[in-house]
């Protein structure tokens, strides 16, 4: 995933909290902005010192973008999203992690309405983990 769909800059995560609509689930929190500017969608990752130390937190950073990039052609490309894990997210797996993403960012309606090969994905994931 290349940098250039990252959200770096204070500013441009604060210009998506308080211009976007907020959606949860028990693990994340996914802040969504829409633009019609954007050429991508652009994310920011945010993971507390609350939800475990430093490897834990890059973990789960690893596994958020590793999901993105596999649903990365599913995305809406004129949004710009930030995604908040919550504690649970440190007890997870990535298909875990994987299947609550896909679950959150429906909600926050990120996600196309129904991707091809996502459930077939999921069940792959499922039976490896």
């Amino acid at each position: 995933m290349k940098k250039t769909f990252r959200i770096k800059k204070n500013a441009e995560f604060q210009e998506v909290f308080k211009k976007g609509k907020s959606v949860a689930n028990r693990q994340f929190v996914v802040y969504s902005f829409k633009r019609t500017e954007l050429e991508n969608f652009k994310f920011g990752l945010s993971v507390s010192k609350k939800v475990g130390n430093s490897v834990t937190r890059n973990q789960i950073k690893r596994y958020l973008r590793q999901t993105l990039l596999e649903l990365s052609d599913q995305i809406h490309k004129d949004v710009e999203f930030i995604i908040i894990a919550r504690k649970p997210a440190a007890t997870m797996n990535f298909a875990e992690i994987k299947s609550s993403m896909i679950h959150v960012l429906r909600l926050a309606m990120i996600l196309e309405k129904n991707p091809r090969n996502l459930e077939k994905n999921r069940e792959s994931d499922l039976k490896q983990s």
